[in-house]
């Protein structure tokens, strides 16, 4: 039967492993607010990314307001365009100002270089976003944070599991916000967390996440509703089960790719630093002066039924809801980037066959590919 390749596929336990896990819900009848999977999950994910604290929420984007809420942040906060659009929305939506550094083209992270030249008095913080599983220079970044005393939180919804030196990505900065998103290495269906180093947010993003109600009649936060709820926990808590697993499958896919690919003239791929575990999220490559470009390649794989994903493009300065208000060529870097970067397929369940075929068509070599899909 022919089917197509998606760029990526969520990862699920079996089914009788997250039944038998929910099961316990029908007798409780708490599915919100905080309940036993919710703490379950929380004291696991603590254990596993080796962070003293950690908050949960439905989502990531929900996750990186509250922290900036908490940390109670205004005026300008220095971030990079090269990232997906809930990092500048979240930004813009708690009334702050992104200003916009551009990017290293070796690993598609921050430049540190260029972060003083933008620091003015109403910097506040800097949010740098560790992209495709490769770590931010933190090192240089808590450098420049603790000259000018400003608040650092990563946005590390590719970095889960990923660790430098035997640091966890979990603990840098003031903060961290990770996805799990259906999409990540980890999800929880839909789902985040904010890990962090400062006992004292634990109760007010537990605030902020429940509407700001801090009592049975006292409200002293304008908050929202941002609970992951009992269903999403327990995925979560069955998904974890396997994560080391499912990073293990990536790797050989990570590594098929290599074989195929690596050394070819033209064509970039971006590799975790040596220095760090991977957790092998993505697959990214560039495409400069290569027989196809970027948008080529990317409808050549179309054809075949095999979607890749121009991740990040456009960059987010170049939205058009910000039309007027950022100038993308500021970041140079970033912006050309993102007009010759694709993610082709990554997820633990991809064969070696159909990473053997997906090369053959960019190769422009013969493929088991049919008119169908995948045979």
């Amino acid at each position: 039967m022919n089917r197509p390749i998606q760029v990526t596929r969520s990862s699920m336990p079996p089914m009788d492993e997250y039944t038998d896990e929910i099961k316990d819900l029908w007798d409780t009848h708490w599915l919100t607010n905080m309940g036993v999977k919710h703490h379950k999950l929380e004291q696991m994910l603590k254990n596993y990314l080796k962070t003293p604290y950690i908050t949960l929420f439905t989502n990531g984007h929900l996750a990186l307001e509250c922290i900036f809420s908490a940390l109670k942040l205004t005026g300008e906060v220095i971030t990079t365009p090269f990232t997906f659009a809930s990092t500048t929305h979240a930004i813009v939506r708690t009334g702050l100002k992104p200003v916009f550094c551009d990017i290293r083209e070796e690993d598609c992270t921050i430049d540190p270089d260029r972060i003083e030249s933008l620091i003015t008095k109403n910097t506040c913080a800097i949010v740098p976003i560790h992209v495709y599983g490769n770590l931010c220079d933190t090192e240089r970044i808590e450098e420049i944070a603790r000259k000018y005393n400003l608040k650092v939180v990563y946005d590390a919804a590719h970095a889960f599991g990923v660790s430098r030196r035997g640091k966890s990505s979990a603990c840098f900065g003031d903060a961290s916000m990770f996805s799990f998103h259906a999409t990540k290495v980890f999800n929880t269906i839909e789902g985040g967390a904010v890990t962090f180093g400062d006992e004292s947010l634990i109760k007010i993003l537990d605030d902020l996440k429940n509407f700001g109600i801090t009592g049975p009649e006292t409200v002293e936060y304008a908050g929202g509703n941002a609970k992951m709820n009992e269903f999403q926990a327990a995925m979560g808590i069955c998904n974890l089960r396997h994560v080391d697993e499912e990073i293990a499958k990536r790797r050989k896919v990570y590594e098929k790719y290599l074989d195929n690919l690596d050394g070819i003239k033209h064509i970039k791929i971006i590799k975790p630093s040596e220095d760090i575990i991977s957790n092998y999220a993505y697959f990214p490559v560039i495409f400069d002066g290569y027989r196809y470009n970027r948008d080529e390649v990317f409808e050549l794989l179309k054809e075949n039924h095999i979607y890749a994903r121009k991740y990040f493009y456009p960059i987010t300065s170049a939205f058009e809801c910000y039309r007027g208000v950022f100038e993308p060529k500021k970041t140079p870097v970033a912006l050309e980037i993102s007009k010759k970067v694709l993610t082709l397929p990554m997820y633990a369940d991809l064969s070696t066959e159909e990473v053997d075929s997906i090369c053959s068509i960019i190769l422009n070599k013969s493929s088991s590919f049919g008119p169908g899909g995948v045979k």
